[in-house]
């Protein structure tokens, strides 16, 4: 069962749309069609794998070829869900290997190539892939938490509150995620923020070029994260920085929606400005991050 939405939370957009919850229809799981490149370092096992047709549909996956079940932490780049690559991921790839874990560092469908929720969808149809080839990885299809920075923390998010709850998911993390691009709508419109003025134009391209009113205002409650809460989904942790253009209130939504439902989200805000990768580099952010997934997954 979905919440109710309450009055306080749908302020913001009570005369432009009503919330739907997002289709429970779950794409079919592609089998791997593609290994590009496959190297040991350092103990490692390294390889990219397709999970779709299309070229933005790819995965470079992190394994140790030990024989032994890992926990999986998928990744998530950002870049205003119309930019941005996996390849930036690298380092904090290996960070995740270096730990234990069987790490899938995803590529997805960009906001140029096709509207939400094509972004959503890849996320899963990527687990979901993983999930069923397993064995392959040493990943123990029953233990994942999904992790993403700032727009893919927008999709990690929303990953996190699709359906009545995604089997093995135990935790969602976002790095300055968009919980609302509705919100992010709303505070580029009159700001003199440049980059709250990108992310309200870049939200507006992830609806498929329109505004949230008449027939747009449906994709536009699917985008929205808080809006779908069940008390199934997985709890989750956020970071923001208190001054940056993603701000912490973002997550406080999230945290009331997720909360009336008894699924904990956990706000952690930086002082400063800085915003996704750069805000996990700050010191001691990403050690909090690392325990948040070591207790989420069992040490």
């Amino acid at each position: 069962m979905r919440t109710a939405v309450s009055a306080s939370v749908l302020a913001l957009a009570a005369v432009v749309l009503t919330p739907v919850a997002a289709s429970a229809n779950k794409e079919p799981t592609p089998a791997p069609t593609s290994v590009i490149d496959q190297e040991g370092l350092g103990g490692f096992a390294n390889e990219t794998i397709s999970y779709g047709s299309h070229v933005r549909q790819s995965m470079d996956v992190w394994w140790t070829p030990d024989g032994q079940q890992r926990p999986g932490v998928f990744l998530i780049h950002g870049g205003w869900w119309s930019g941005g690559d996996k390849r930036y991921m690298k380092e904090i790839v290996r960070q995740y290997a270096d730990l234990g874990y069987t790490v899938f560092n995803l590529n997805y469908r960009l906001s140029g190539d096709a509207a939400w929720p094509a972004q959503r969808t890849d996320a899963l149809a990527a687990i979901a892939l993983a999930r069923k080839h397993a064995d392959r990885w040493a990943f123990d299809p029953g233990n994942y938490v999904v992790v993403g920075f700032s727009a893919g923390g927008h999709i990690a998010a929303a990953v996190g509150t699709y359906g009545d709850g995604i089997h093995g998911l135990k935790g969602v993390v976002g790095l300055s995620p968009i919980i609302s691009p509705l919100r992010a709508y709303s505070d580029g419109e009159k700001s003199t923020d440049a980059s709250k003025r990108k992310l309200r134009t870049a939200a507006i391209r992830l609806a498929g070029g329109c505004e949230p009113k008449g027939k747009c205002s449906r994709v536009w409650a699917s985008m929205e994260v808080a809006w779908h809460a069940s008390s199934k989904d997985a709890p989750m942790l956020t970071v923001h920085s208190e001054d940056e253009f993603v701000p912490p209130v973002q997550s406080q939504l999230l945290k009331t929606m997720l909360g009336q439902v008894g699924v904990p989200v956990t706000v952690i805000t930086q002082p400063g400005i800085n915003h996704s990768n750069p805000l996990y580099r700050e010191p001691g952010v990403a050690e909090r991050v690392q325990a948040w997934v070591a207790e989420r997954l069992g040490g």
